[in-house]
């Protein structure tokens, strides 16, 4: 199998929760392979220093500003990109939180965010390009960053229904390609990449202790690296899930 980016150079890629973390080492990676790439943010200033200091590379980052939780904001994300820079035909599902919450006595309101951003996002986004790739019969990849916890159950209580959003994205990502197979759509694939731990923001971010210095974790950049292999296997290869762990990891 060759393994090769050069078919993506001077397309369009979509990458959300662009920020920090794994979002803004995808990010990185396409630039440097020579892709013009739009990150989506809430804090659309972190990926405009992120742009600043890859103005030298191959591709280039667009910044824009979207929460994932509202649609008309990720509508409006796609239409600006298509009018602005181009049709996208790679799109990154990367915005995920935790929540420290628990199932038997939660709030709602943290169990509906979890969702919103983890599952209707990407399905919205993941909607959006299909459509846009089916009206112009252009090849794609949508990789969606889904988790070893959408696998597995974790025995961490207090991520609660994280991993039930991430048992979502691993059926919906299997669901697509299904979709896509029954249309007959055979230039577009769907991939699920599911990190074991990665040394991110999103313990901080969720209100969670960080996991013990003990603990084997990933870096942001291994799992981009990740992504990048699946975006450069050819044509004919379907990926559908790649799972990867830090060595030693107990999960």
């Amino acid at each position: 199998m060759v393994l090769s980016m050069e078919r993506w150079v001077g397309k369009v890629a979509v990458v959300t929760g662009a920020s920090v973390g794994i979002g803004a080492a995808i990010a990185e990676a396409l630039v440097a392979a020579g892709l013009n790439v739009v990150g989506l943010a809430r804090r659309k200033e972190k990926i405009e220093e992120l742009s600043q200091k890859l103005s030298n590379k191959k591709g280039k980052l667009y910044s824009l500003k979207c929460d994932v939780t509202k649609e008309q904001e990720i509508l409006n994300a796609f239409q600006w990109i298509e009018e602005n820079v181009g049709h996208p035909q790679i799109l990154i599902n990367n915005a995920g939180i935790l929540q420290k919450n628990t199932i038997t006595d939660g709030d709602t309101a943290a169990w509906k965010k979890v969702f919103d951003v983890n599952v209707f996002g990407l399905l919205i986004a993941s909607r959006e390009i299909i459509r846009i790739l089916k009206k112009n019969n252009l090849p794609g990849h949508i990789v969606n960053i889904n988790s070893i916890a959408g696998h597995i159950p974790l025995n961490f209580p207090v991520i609660n229904v994280y991993p039930a959003s991430k048992y979502a994205v691993t059926c919906i990502t299997d669901y697509t390609s299904k979709e896509l197979l029954f249309e007959k759509i055979n230039n577009i694939k769907v991939t699920s990449v599911s990190p074991g731990g990665v040394e991110t923001e999103i313990f901080s971010a969720g209100a969670l202790d960080k996991p013990p210095s003990h603990f084997p974790q990933l870096q942001s950049e291994e799992v981009a690296d990740a992504v990048l292999y699946v975006l450069s296997t050819s044509q004919n290869v379907q990926i559908n899930e790649l799972t990867i762990k830090p060595l030693f990891e107990a999960f």
